[in-house]
């Protein structure tokens, strides 16, 4: 009897030692999940094999819903942001850029900071068969005080392991996440398609047929999304606090 009550008394010991354990949060799993996974990005889930430069024929006719490119147009944005107002002018060109053996759309984004010139872009846009926008990299100057002083974030598919990535799918669906470009250390923007129909009242005017996207770069080292709205038949109306006034 006196042995039974010891083991008893033992198992109730071990009971109690597993319960405070547990009490004190050292033996949650889901708790150190949760914090693992505070702050990284999304698994991309849609294949930029679609873009891949031998998956053509691409075609300069990008007449994609969310994201068209038709020579001639263009898109002016503008907000504040710390203080400073900032203004995006995008311009789709009759300008083409061979790519690697792709023969691509040249669009030009020119930023400015209170008026003051601070980056231009040439970037490179071609159509899948299936009416995915395919993204195959930019050119990039800095300006500081009017002068040029870096080229950072420029890229091209097909150099040093770059590959062209998806702008915007041909059949966009709320979960899809996807690189929107992929430059190892360089360039590694995706994006995740969040929702549709928000309507949204720019000063442009106000819009319902809409395609909202979180857009992540893995390389700041914390993923926080960067929200971007895109209007039906006319393409990007807010990229965070720039909103659409002209198209």
């Amino acid at each position: 009897m006196k042995k039974l009550l010891a083991f008893i008394t033992l198992a109730l010991l071990a009971s109690a030692l597993i319960w405070c354990i547990g009490c004190d949060g050292s033996s949650s799993g889901d708790d150190d999940d949760d914090d693992d996974d505070e702050g990284e990005c999304p698994d991309t889930n849609l294949d930029i094999a679609v873009c891949a430069l031998d998956a053509g024929p691409f075609s300069l006719t990008i007449d994609n819903e969310f994201f068209p490119l038709v020579v001639g147009a263009q898109l002016v944005l503008e907000g504040e942001d710390d203080g400073e107002t900032i203004r995006v002018e995008i311009n789709v060109l009759e300008e083409t850029e061979d790519v690697a053996g792709v023969t691509t759309r040249v669009v030009t984004e020119t930023e400015y900071e209170d008026g003051e010139l601070v980056e231009v872009s040439w970037n490179w846009f071609a159509q899948a068969p299936d009416g995915t926008v395919c993204y195959f990299g930019e050119g990039v100057d800095i300006y500081e005080d009017g002068e040029v002083i870096s080229h950072d974030g420029a890229w091209r598919a097909g150099e040093d392991g770059a590959l062209p990535g998806i702008i915007m799918p041909g059949d966009p669906q709320v979960g899809q996440v996807f690189y929107q470009e992929y430059y190892e250390g360089v360039a590694m923007d995706s994006s995740e398609i969040y929702a549709f129909g928000e309507e949204i009242d720019v000063p442009a005017g106000t819009f319902d047929d809409t395609l909202t996207a979180l857009d992540y770069n893995e390389l700041e080292g914390e993923c926080e999304g960067e929200r971007k709205v895109y209007i039906s038949g006319i393409g990007l109306a807010i990229d965070e606090e720039a909103e659409l006034i002209s198209y």
